[in-house]
Order: C-alpha cells, then sequence, then structure tokens
C-alpha cells in the first residue's frame, strides 16, 4: 500500500491546523495514497495556545477529532495525527487518533515516554499513557503502530510493538532543534527500523523549535522518500510487505532473539554482588 507522511508548522489555532492537513491530504489521496501521517501537535503547539492550556485542550479536542475524521472520509484515507485529550480535568494526554477512510475511529495511542530532557519538562503539563497500552490497528492489509516522539529512544517500545505483529511503525513527532539533535532523529528512525526490520513512517513539525526532517524508511533502514528542514510538505512511499519477508529471510533477528539472556550489566551486578556476600 502507499502511505505519506504530512509535514506541517502547527499554529495554536486548531482550525488552520486542519485546514493545512486537508489540504495535504488531498494531494495524498490525488497519489494513491491509503494512510496519511501527521506529526504530534497537529491539533496546537502548546507554546502558542492563548489562554489556559486545559481549558483549550477541552475546547479544541472534540474540534480536532472530528475535523480529522471529516479530512479521512472527504479523501477517502486513514489520517493519523497527534493532539491532546483531555483527562478528568487533570493534566492532558498527548493523544494520536486514527481514522479509516470512512471517518471512524481506529485507536488512539497516549504517549508513555514524556520530554524529560534536554532542559523540557513535559511532565508538568501532561499525563504519561499507560505503558501496557500499545495499541496496534490494522490498514489496506498492513499492521500500524505508534510512538510518539520521545518515545522513539527507548527501544522496547518498538520491539514489543513488532512482536505483537506490527510491521509498519508510525512516529508523530515534534522533535526539538538542538545540538547534535537531527543526527539523534535520523539515527533513532534508522535503529528502530533494521533492529526489528519493519517500515518506519516519521512525521516531524517543522517550527522555529522544530526540525522536520520527515521520512519513510524500510525494514533495512533505507530512507525511501524524505523532506528535510521544509515547512510544509509530504513524502510517500509504497510500502510492501514483500520487502518486510525479504529482508526477514537474510535478516531474521525477531527469530534470533534470545530473551532470556542477561544483559553485560545486570551480568556485572550479579558478580559483584557475589563477591560482596562473600559467595564467589
Amino acid at each position: 500500500m502507499k502511505i505519506s507522511v504530512g509535514q506541517i508548522s502547527p499554529t495554536g489555532d486548531v482550525a488552520h491546523n486542519l485546514e493545512v492537513m486537508g489540504r495535504l491530504a488531498a494531494h495524498a489521496a490525488q497519489e494513491g495514497t491509503e494512510l496519511v501521517l501527521f506529526p504530534e501537535e497537529s491539533m496546537f503547539t502548546v507554546k502558542e495556545v492563548d489562554g489556559d492550556f486545559r481549558e483549550a485542550v477541552a475546547r479544541d479536542w472534540p474540534i480536532f477529532v472530528a475535523g480529522l475524521a471529516a479530512i479521512a472520509e472527504k479523501n477517502g484515507l486513514a489520517v493519523v495525527a497527534g493532539g491532546y485529550e483531555p483527562n478528568n480535568g487533570d493534566r492532558p494526554y498527548n493523544t494520536v487518533a486514527a481514522f479509516d477512510a470512512a471517518g471512524n475511529e481506529l485507536s488512539t495511542y497516549r504517549k508513555i515516554h514524556l520530554y524529560d530532557a534536554f532542559s523540557y519538562q513535559e511532565s508538568r503539563t501532561i499525563s504519561a499513557g499507560d505503558p501496557e497500552a500499545v495499541p496496534i490497528f490494522t490498514v489496506g492489509g498492513l499492521k500500524f503502530g505508534v510512538m510518539t516522539c520521545y518515545d522513539i529512544r527507548f527501544p522496547e517500545v518498538a520491539r514489543r510493538l513488532a512482536v505483537r505483529g506490527a510491521e509498519v511503525i508510525l512516529v508523530p513527532a515534534a522533535w526539538f532543534k538542538g545540538d547534535h539533535k537531527v543526527e539523534h532523529w535520523r539515527t533513532l528512525l534508522k535503529a528502530r527500523a533494521v533492529e526489528n526490520t519493519v517500515w518506519v513512517a516519521a512525521a516531524g513539525s517543522s517550527t522555529d523549535q522544530t526540525v522536520g526532517y520527515s521520512a519513510i524508511l524500510d525494514p533495512v533502514a533505507v530512507a525511501v522518500d524524505f523532506l528535510e528542514d521544509e515547512r510544509e510538505g509530504l513524502a510517500t512511499a509504497d510500502v510492501l510487505r514483500k520487502r518486510i519477508d525479504e529482508v526477514r529471510e537474510f535478516l531474521p533477528v525477531l527469530v534470533n532473539r534470545r530473551i532470556g539472556v542477561k544483559s553485560e550489566i545486570e551480568a556485572a551486578k550479579t558478580a559483584s554482588l557475589k563477591i560482596i556476600s562473600g559467595e564467589a
């Protein structure tokens, strides 16, 4: 099947952001795309929201998901994008919503790993999702999983998705700029693809604070199509199960993995404890 990643520069205005996504989705549909992915914060960016953040989330989340459903139905393709979901008066969730080509909800994923790094504290305003909730949904005969932005630094999330059958991992992101950050982003996308022999499709927002660099990578981490730091655009590729099968024929990492093997660090700790206790 053909999928696209849409790179946008979200604002604090949900209506404007939906208009941009609708326009890109229409272009993607003309290319024969069956699923289009948009970035994290496609609903709006936290830094540009007027007034109280929680009030804005409560007001705009229903508008956002209804808008995504309408874009999907109008263009006859699945739409996946990230926004902020109310959480019963608590800090909202950073949530990715997926809709099928008829506008029906396929899945939602709440970001597990909050970006408390590089002097930023996402947990001040956002609640983490359930670590066990890593849903998989099907479009065009392929199985999709989702991990959001900072999640990609944690390989166990992608591995769990792959083991549960995901053939394509979708990565909506708002990857902050900074020293070496583009290199980190590209390296992590490649690693998640090749270590799990899955397709990876990443949609990054491109703003004054975020890098863009959206891409679709095959199961040996070759970027089949990609964007750099342009503010708006589409990358599109034919994502085939056949390619997964070909790669897993000569690189059967999921079959070869040994779950019970301890890491060197764990083994060293065990040896040290034995020495201290006099068992060694």
